[in-house]
């Protein structure tokens, strides 16, 4: 009996301390770890939910799901979080950004509590083609530019140092990221 309440507060103290909790998605069993950063709780896994139509795996390769998650086109990713969750809208994703300025912290491993883990999953693009895995994360957000457009949040690795970026309306004349059919991960938090 000692043995098991040893255990037991082990335990306690352990998650207590570990600043992250855990989400089951009734609709298939994927557990999902959680963070709370500036009163905003977030999945800090990609979210892996196989939709009907509209999501994908990079390199269409089952391997990836564990660590990257599913990739989903803008008009699925709107409708894919777990009930009690939603797909966060660009300001979301600019309170996370200015109140979590800690760039080392946003790719961390596990081990750090406090992270927001990126998972560099990269993308599929508008043409099909899947690109940049271990290289970027794009995660959309709800926002909205237009019937064809939408705005991202993206995380990318470049000459070893991260980048971190939202795209804004006035770039799409520039680069074709903000194409609904793009494939980007997702990131749900917690209405």
């Amino acid at each position: 009996m000692k043995q098991i309440f040893s255990v037991v507060m082990f335990l306690v103290i352990f998650s207590s301390l570990s600043g992250q909790d855990k989400f089951t998605d009734k609709r298939d069993g994927n557990v999902y770890r959680t963070v709370t950063i500036s009163g905003k709780t977030w999945m800090i896994d990609n979210l892996k939910f196989k939709a009907a139509s509209g999501s994908q795996l990079f390199d269409n390769d089952t391997n990836n799901i564990r660590i990257f998650g599913s990739l989903y086109e803008w008009n699925t990713a709107v409708n894919v979080c777990p009930d009690g969750w939603h797909l966060p809208s660009g300001q979301e994703f600019r309170n996370l950004s200015n109140n979590y300025d800690q760039k080392k912290s946003w790719k961390s491993g596990p081990s750090e509590p406090s992270s927001f883990q990126i998972q560099l999953g990269g993308m599929q693009n508008y043409e099909g083609i899947f690109t940049e895995m271990y290289e970027s994360a794009y995660y959309w957000t709800s926002t909205e530019y237009g019937k064809n457009n939408a705005e991202y949040f993206s995380y990318l690795i470049i000459d070893e140092m991260p980048v971190i970026d939202i795209s804004r309306e006035d770039d799409i004349g520039d680069i074709q990221g903000t194409e609904k059919s793009n494939k980007y991960s997702v990131r749900c938090v917690k209405n």
